[in-house]
């Protein structure tokens, strides 16, 4: 379920303020969010929660789908490939499970030694997956030839001395990984070695990736820091002090702002040149675990500690979803 948003303008500064869509149907804390790619008929949101029922939804609304049915344990990581007709969750059950987005049904299933926290297909090949363990290592799937019989991993990649909470895939023989060890760390999968590694003051709390024409932007968050690197081997490109402990962030695609929460229960909005806050809304009732935005920019979805997902317009005033735009006047 979800509720329908409030456009408001402020009565101090005359700009459009608004209250973000709020979706409901989780009972415990949501803790990963991801985007499918956008489609002719809209893009998809899959939900990880501890209360083990990850959910998909329509993106553009929040509306409910589907719920994924058989863990055993807390849901601490999911991905949607880019035509949302796979899905895959990562369990405290030890299991990493795949699924089918139209019927529900799952998949496929691939033990693991400890809690699984970090799930992803590669973007770029969607029968590859990447799982981050709680026992320090990242595994590799290969899809095509994974089953019921077949359901150990292609490749396991060791070298982290503590859990693996993000992984992001930079091409189909590259990923970086973050980790409660305090380092970030950059992977070539044809020698199922290290290649670089990044070690930080504080554990590296999230991680995500902008593909542009110009190259990767990758960006990393480390206690209330944001940090854009164009290569985890060279300096940062950018870097950011918020004024709140964070838990994520993430960049627009237009690389003119980006998003970021955390401990304070704040949403903010972050000029990405000059690093001026322009926006900071608390809609959330306790604190933010991850923010994503959507495919097509229009909004970023943030999960919390409070157990509800939150749709927020990239540009708060215009017509799009369930907003109906401030030129229609305000939406009840």
């Amino acid at each position: 379920m979800s509720s329908r948003p409030e456009i408001r303008k402020s009565a101090a500064n005359g700009l459009t303020r608004q209250t973000p869509l709020t979706c409901t149907g989780h009972t415990r804390p949501v803790v990963d969010l991801d985007f499918s790619g956008a489609a002719e008929d809209g893009y998809f949101l899959l939900s990880a929660c501890k209360d083990g029922k990850p959910m998909l939804r329509q993106g553009e609304t929040g509306d409910w789908v589907g719920t994924f049915v058989n863990h055993k344990g807390a849901v601490w990581g999911v991905s949607l490939n880019d035509q949302a007709t796979r899905a895959c969750t990562g369990s405290a059950d030890f299991t990493a499970r795949v699924w089918d987005c139209v019927s529900g049904a799952e998949l496929a299933q691939f033990p693991h030694d400890h809690i699984v926290r970090s799930v992803t297909f590669s973007k770029k090949d969607a029968s590859q997956l990447a799982t981050g363990c709680q026992d320090k290592m990242v595994r590799i799937y290969d899809l095509n030839v994974a089953s019921s019989e077949n359901n150990d991993p292609q490749k396991t990649l060791t070298g982290h001395t503590a859990t693996i909470k993000k992984i992001i895939w930079s091409d189909e023989n590259t990923i970086m990984t973050a980790s409660d060890d305090k380092t970030l760390r950059k992977w070539d999968l044809r020698a199922g070695s290290c290649v670089h590694t990044r070690t930080f003051d504080s554990a590296v709390s999230d991680l995500s990736i902008m593909n542009t024409p110009d190259g990767d932007i990758i960006t990393a968050v480390v206690h209330s820091n944001v940090i854009f690197f164009n290569n985890i081997a060279e300096m940062p490109i950018k870097q950011y002090t918020l004024p709140s402990k964070l838990n994520t962030a993430c960049l627009h695609k237009d690389l003119k702002t980006f998003v970021a929460g955390g401990e304070d229960l704040k949403m903010y909005k972050y000029d990405y040149e000059t690093g001026e806050e322009l926006e900071a809304h608390k809609g959330h009732f306790g604190p933010i675990h991850i923010v994503r935005f959507s495919p097509d920019g229009e909004l970023y979805a943030s999960g919390s500690e409070d157990g509800t997902i939150r749709l927020w317009q990239s540009s708060p005033g215009k017509a799009y979803g369930l907003w109906k735009g401030k030129e229609n006047g305000d939406a009840s």
